[in-house]
Formats: structure tokens, C-alpha cells, sequence
């Protein structure tokens, strides 16, 4: 199956969204992560409850004698023990880009669609093992957060708040835009994704992990400090998500619109030069990318429009 059997690679649905639900086993520990298919090598352990040191009281019949505190026993000449708690839980919260330049595709399926299979999939797989799952969806010129839930709750609301955006920013897409590609965001659209940051940044308590999903076409220098501050307390990875024609890869021969909501220019695909400068502009944008990444010490993965999600995550399909 080349794609979810109710996706048609442009409007979003809530039943190619569930599809992922049965996905997320084949990722469960202790088979390896989504991650580390992603990036190609074995990744990490992800995120995990251990246990928090709590106090020190006398030792008492029962007690594991693997947990005595050596040094007070021998101060006071009496046995104690070490008492730990649970490490408190943390929430996964997922930031997935659905604004206007996420809103086409060429080969596939639109890229602000792909992004949603992939939230979707990282919703399903937090809640199977047991953790709670938020979002922030950016939407064309708003910002909607769904606060950390567990259970299928935290996946179903999220999943309806992408299907909304995602319908509000298709539609000011096709009535604000000359038919074409759009490939850049104007200053004045940034604040969406910096607004976006902003509600992480209140919403997430320290610890937590935190993804985003986007092209990062909207990424400002303002943008760039909130990832900072998000990064100094959590864990944060990095999702481009991009479709081939960003790389001038595309069979296409003629002349087509790329543009902005500002300015557009009439390309000619025909043209060895033309499709050398978007993919020259696409390398500098990844090189941004992981120059970021490497200030935040967070990972940086890619994922493209022009192939199934679950072909990307070690060829499965389903």
C-alpha cells in the first residue's frame, strides 16, 4: 500500500490518521526506535522512568540490602536505607507545521500531509507505552495547543485540531496564492512558528520531550533563540520535512510558478541552471538546519513528501 487507504495525498483525513494506530507496534521496545530508522544507525534509548533519590530512614526488616547507605550506617553504627520514588512522568509534546509553504507536494503527497502522518504515528507510539501526548498545531496564521492527555483522548484531539488547520490553511492557500508552488514564507507569516515556540515554551514542564515537524521555512533568528531556551530544559528533535522539486529533483520539462505569497517566478524545470539553484538553495537551508541542531545538541531527521512514510522507516509498509 503505497499510501493509508482513505489519504489522497492533499486533504487530510481523520481515518488516514487512525491508520497509524495499529503502525505504532512494529516500534514498541524492545525493537528499535523510529528514530534510529530515520537516521540510519541505532539510536539511543528514548526517554524512560528511573528513580529519584527520596531520604534516608533506619534500615527495616524487608529493606533490599543493595539500597543501605553505607556512609550513615558506618557514621552512626546503625543500618539505614535508602528510599527512592518514581521519576515524575513527562509529557511527549509534538509541534507539526501545517501553514502555508507545508501546503503542496509533487510527487506524492502534500508535505503539511505527510507532516500529519508523522505526528500521527508519534502520538499513537507515546500513547502505547503509556505516556501523555500534546500538541501545537500551526495553522496558516494561528496557533491551536492541545495540552498533554493520555490514552487515545491526547491522539484524537490532537489529530482533529491538524485536520482543522490544515483545512483553514488549504483554503487560504488556494484564495490568496497564483496557481504554483510556494516555496517561502514572508516576514510577516514567521510569527505563526515563533508563536508556536512560545506556547511550547509555557506548556512544556522541564524534561519533557519535544518534537518538531515542520520545513522551517518559517524560521526566524527570534524563532532560533526560543529553540535556545526550549533546549536548555528538554529534549528536542528536529523533523525537516521537505518534497523533491526543493531539490530540483522532478521529471517535469516545462515552466511552472514557484513563489511566495509576494513575489512569484516562472521556472523552466527544462533548464539544468534552474533546477542547480534550488537545489543549492535547499542545501543552504539544511546546512542552517544542522548548524542549529548542533547548538541545540538536539538530532536532526529528515523526511520526504515524494515517498510513503512507512517506506522511510525501514521499508515497511502496511
Amino acid at each position: 500500500m503505497i499510501l493509508p487507504a482513505d489519504s489522497d495525498g492533499v486533504t487530510l483525513s481523520l481515518a488516514e490518521l487512525l491508520h497509524y494506530q495499529k503502525q505504532s507496534v512494529r516500534w514498541l521496545p524492545p525493537a528499535r526506535s523510529i528514530w534510529s530508522y530515520l537516521s540510519g544507525h541505532h539510536d539511543s534509548a528514548g526517554k524512560g522512568r528511573g528513580m529519584d533519590f527520596s531520604e534516608v530512614r533506619l534500615y527495616q526488616k524487608g529493606d533490599d540490602v543493595r539500597s543501605i547507605d553505607w556512609r550513615i550506617t558506618a557514621r552512626t553504627g546503625k543500618p539505614h536505607t535508602k528510599l527512592f520514588t518514581e521519576e515524575r512522568e513527562c509529557p511527549v509534546m509534538v509541534a507539526v507545521d501545517l501553514s502555508t509553504t507545508m501546503q503542496y507536494g509533487t510527487q506524492l503527497l502534500y508535505k503539511s500531509v505527510q507532516a500529519a502522518h508523522i505526528a500521527s504515528l508519534i502520538c499513537w507510539l507515546t500513547v502505547a507505552q503509556k505516556d501523555r501526548i500534546g500538541a501545537v498545531v500551526i495553522g496558516n496564521d494561528r496557533v491551536d495547543d492541545c495540552i498533554p492527555t493520555a490514552r487515545q483522548q491526547g491522539p484524537l484531539q490532537i489529530m482533529n485540531a491538524m485536520k482543522r488547520a490544515h483545512e483553514q490553511s488549504l483554503y487560504a492557500l488556494q484564495a490568496s496564492k497564483p496557481s504554483g508552488v510556494l516555496l517561502h514564507t514572508p516576514q510577516d507569516k514567521q510569527y505563526t512558528f515563533l508563536a508556536a515556540m512560545g506556547q511550547l515554551h509555557r506548556l512544556c514542564p522541564k524534561g519533557s520531550d519535544l518534537i518538531i515537524v515542520s520545513d522551517f521555512n518559517q524560521l526566524s533568528e527570534s524563532a532560533e533563540k526560543r529553540l535556545k531556551q526550549l533546549a536548555q530544559h528538554n529534549h528536542l528533535r528536529l523533523l525537516h520535512v521537505f518534497d523533491p522539486i526543493e531539490q530540483g529533483e522532478t521529471a517535469y520539462r516545462g515552466r511552472f510558478w514557484l513563489g511566495d505569497q509576494r513575489r512569484s517566478l516562472r521556472v523552466n524545470f527544462g533548464s539544468r541552471s534552474a533546477k542547480a539553484s534550488l537545489q543549492q538553495d535547499f542545501e543552504q537551508h539544511q546546512a542552517r538546519l544542522t548548524a542549529l541542531a548542533h547548538q541545540l545538541r538536539s538530532p536532526l531527521y529528515s523526511v520526504s513528501a515524494g515517498k510513503p512514510l512507512l517506506e522511510q522507516l525501514g521499508g515497511m509498509h502496511g
